[in-house]
């Protein structure tokens, strides 16, 4: 499993995690898309917010590994700002490549791309 240094590993202030300390020894828990509901919660909201932009930040529009990175605060993104990068994409797989839909994430966040 790599691990992305520099990464942050939770968002500030918060519990809400954005990396893990080590792989699971049962392997990677499958990727999955939620559905984000509009009367979730504004903690969650920035939570969502604040990992698309360290997503932003680290990797820009590059495909990526999968990593560290927390499939619990991915799957909030996956499918819609958060793309696979290769085909076939092995769901559970820490290996497994990603890449940031730039367009899906200035409109679905559009406050984290003021330029």
């Amino acid at each position: 499993m790599v691990k992305h240094r520099g990464f942050p590993g939770r968002l500030p202030g918060t519990d809400f995690q954005f990396t893990l300390r080590r792989a699971n020894p049962k392997g990677a828990t499958p990727l999955v898309a939620r559905t984000r509901y509009p009367d979730r919660r504004p903690a969650d909201k920035r939570a969502d917010e604040g990992f698309l932009l360290a997503l932003c930040q680290h990797f820009g529009e590059e495909p990526f590994e999968r990593g560290n990175l927390d499939a619990g605060r991915l799957a909030w993104l996956f499918g819609r700002e958060v793309l696979p990068a290769e085909d076939p994409f092995d769901p559970a797989s820490y290996e497994a490549l990603l890449r940031v839909d730039f367009a899906r994430a200035r409109a679905s966040f559009p406050d984290i791309f003021l330029d």
